[in-house]
């Protein structure tokens, strides 16, 4: 098995592409171990020392570590617990995930669709290309609200990410849009 390696624009974060579907259509962000009990995977990478966050992308993982560890000696291992366990023929996930609560007026639905539609069309692949994901978290009153994942959470350039490029396109395509914020899970 081969698993190659990409940068993203996160310095703290690395995207480890190991030729096969991780997580298909869906993804999974774990920000600490203990909140990973469902993936075997994830569980796996945070026994790593200087693991600090895992994402879990369609065909992709991506490992941010923490600010004691250094990509030269963490990175052999990230990619080592990756092989193993696909080699192993263990699961990504076990059961389901929560549902992602959403908070929307009924009204609004229109205006949603249109947000969203967006979002999964241009926003979503190009975020996906860098190692993280977007998710729709709520519009109210003209404010769309967004949860970073992956290596978008704690990117520096993040916040200009969302205000100067999503807002603007969001802003552009759907007047009633007024502002995007960012919001933690």
């Amino acid at each position: 098995m081969f698993i190659e390696t990409e940068g993203t624009p996160n310095p703290a974060t690395l995207k480890f592409l190991p030729g096969r579907d991780v997580m298909g259509d869906g993804t999974a962000d774990f920000a600490g171990p203990d909140t990973a009990a469902r993936s075997p995977l994830a569980t796996a990478l945070f026994t790593l020392p200087g693991v600090a966050r895992v994402f879990l992308g369609g065909d992709f993982v991506t490992v941010t570590k923490s600010d004691i560890a250094e990509w030269q000696a963490l990175r052999p291992q990230v990619l080592g617990a990756i092989m193993e366990h696909f080699v192993a023929g263990r699961p990504v996930i076990e059961g389901q995930g929560a549902a992602v609560d959403e908070d929307v007026s009924p009204e609004d639905q229109d205006i949603v669709d249109q947000i969203k539609e967006l979002l999964d069309t241009r926003v979503r692949p190009a975020v996906a290309s860098d190692g993280g994901d977007i998710v729709f978290r709520g519009y109210r009153e003209g404010v769309v609200r967004l949860h970073m994942q992956g290596a978008c959470s704690g990117c520096p350039s993040s916040s200009a990410t969302l205000k100067h490029g999503i807002e603007n396109m969001l802003r552009h395509y759907v007047p009633e849009v007024i502002s995007v914020e960012q919001v933690e899970a």
